[in-house]
């Protein structure tokens, strides 16, 4: 069947709010979907002379449609109804029975919930209906601002101001956009010289449907010039501001500029007088350092130290050192041959050195020495022999 404004509209005055009618209306309408703003522009148009029970299906056909180009990824319905939707939104609460703003409400949660629509459309319905706006909201908007104003939150303080403004003006251009182009299109299709004329009757009203699709797309456009104006105003202000507060910074960072090149230059003059003053002073006297030379061990020795003992080494006659004279109680006292060989026998037996034959060293250790006799001894033996006279008197000298 082939789409045009009567078919429509034979099909709006049939729609009820049940779950056959909005569905299957909304089906047909969906798959004429390149047609979606001529399609939401006549259900607008009916809003306003519908009962509240009319208003509330054709808000569920908007739905309808708006949730089915949503799911399937075509935004032309979607596009197509967001410039229309606050103000059919607000047309359908305003003196509704209750079981209608019920529906209502139910309808734009699921909007909300969704993500249907923009979030700035969402906004600008609740700010005409508080109804709409959930409890959470509420209690946000009547706490007291933290300190710091917007410093925690998505929107700088100084632009809080403009953002009333750019809302305004996203919606007046959306349905401006809108209006405008089904005026261009309208235009067009009445104007297109190979087109077929209809009759004059419904030529003419056609003709009073295009002044008035003109009128309302020019209202909407000075809607959207007023609501650009807004913004300019408050950005220009905004603007001022920030040139007022950059003359006063810059004129700040250039003292401080100047202070900073002035305190390097007195911080260079005072290490060069410092240098100057170093190179002016002659060096200090070396410091008296002890000398390192150790003293002599007699100045460091105590008085009164006893002196070192000599070592208590034996000798004999295979020592080098020669030996010490015995003790005077201990010399014996020999003149001439002997009478007897066997006087003091126990002497001959000492050795020279007053020593027995294991004598002992100064550290002590006790070395076995070779036994020796003395000559004296043993010449002895052969004085009172037979032996020749000059034989004694050799071995007696000798002895001696």
């Amino acid at each position: 069947m082939a789409y045009s404004d009567d078919l429509v509209n034979s099909k709006l005055s049939t729609l009820q709010d049940t779950a056959d009618s909005v569905p299957h209306v909304g089906a047909w309408l969906y798959f004429h979907r390149r047609f979606a703003e001529n399609s939401v522009r006549l259900i607008h148009q009916r809003l306003p002379d519908s009962p509240p029970a009319k208003r509330i299906a054709l808000i569920s056909l908007l739905n309808e449609l708006a949730q089915q180009s949503k799911a399937r990824g075509k935004k032309e319905f979607v596009v197509a109804i967001s410039p229309i939707i606050e103000e059919a939104t607000v047309i359908t609460w305003k003196g509704a029975p209750h079981y209608v703003q019920t529906k209502l409400r139910k309808t734009f949660d699921a909007w909300l919930d969704r993500k249907v629509f923009d979030m700035p459309v969402m906004e600008a319905i609740m700010a005409r209906i508080p109804e709409f706006k959930p409890k959470k909201e509420d209690e946000q908007t009547t706490q007291k601002q933290p300190l710091g104003g917007s410093l925690f939150g998505s929107t700088p303080s100084e632009l809080q101001s403009l953002v009333p403004l750019q809302v305004a003006l996203t919606k007046a251009a959306m349905v401006s956009n809108t209006s405008t182009d089904t005026a261009s299109t309208e235009y067009k299709r009445m104007n297109d010289p190979q087109s077929e004329q209809p009759p004059l009757p419904r030529q003419a009203a056609q003709l009073n449907q295009l002044l008035r699709t003109l009128t309302s797309a020019e209202s909407s456009v000075s809607e959207v010039i007023k609501s650009r104006r807004a913004l300019i105003d408050g950005l220009e202000k905004l603007l001022t501001t920030n040139r007022s507060e950059l003359a006063k910074e810059e004129t700040v960072s250039s003292e401080l500029a100047e202070k900073k090149a002035q305190t390097d230059a007195k911080k260079r003059e005072v290490e060069d007088a410092i240098v100057r003053g170093f190179d002016d002073t002659q060096d200090p006297d070396r410091p008296t350092v002890e000398a390192l030379t150790p003293p002599p061990v007699e100045a460091i020795t105590p008085v009164g130290s006893p002196k070192a003992r000599p070592s208590q080494a034996s000798h004999g006659p295979f020592m080098d050192e020669p030996e010490e004279p015995l003790p005077e109680e201990f010399s014996l006292s020999y003149s001439g041959q002997p009478d007897d060989g066997s006087a003091f026998p126990e002497l001959g037996n000492l050795s020279p050195g007053g020593s027995n034959d294991f004598d002992l060293g100064a550290n002590g250790s006790g070395a076995k020495r070779r036994k020796t006799t003395h000559g004296e001894d043993d010449y002895s033996q052969f004085a009172g022999g037979d032996l020749d006279e000059d034989v004694s008197a050799l071995l007696a000298s000798q002895g001696n």
